[in-house]
């Protein structure tokens, strides 16, 4: 795979020191939801009930639900679902 760049980010953020409060609205471009990797371990915690999915490598997509552990430098995107995506994303 791939690693993708954005020239705009798809998301609005909220940063402290080891915590993120992102934000995907509903009308993001599904071509700006590229595949990615993290310099950290992530644990991302969905916020709102949605249907949107990760996929981590060639793993099968899977629902996002309320927690989910990803490995540094562990290639993933999100496929996106109906309505707003809002995640709180720890680092470690």
């Amino acid at each position: 795979m791939k690693e993708s760049t954005l020239r705009d980010k798809p998301y609005q953020e909220l940063r402290t020191f080891d915590t993120i409060l992102r934000k995907f609205k509903e009308d993001v471009d599904e071509h700006e939801l590229v595949w990615h990797r993290d310099r950290r371990d992530r644990k991302v915690e969905v916020l709102n009930q949605t249907n949107w999915m990760v996929q981590l490598e060639n793993e099968v997509p899977q629902q996002l639900k309320e927690t989910i552990f990803i490995p540094k430098n562990t290639y993933h995107r999100l496929i996106k679902g109906a309505g707003d995506l809002d995640l709180r994303i720890l680092e470690f």
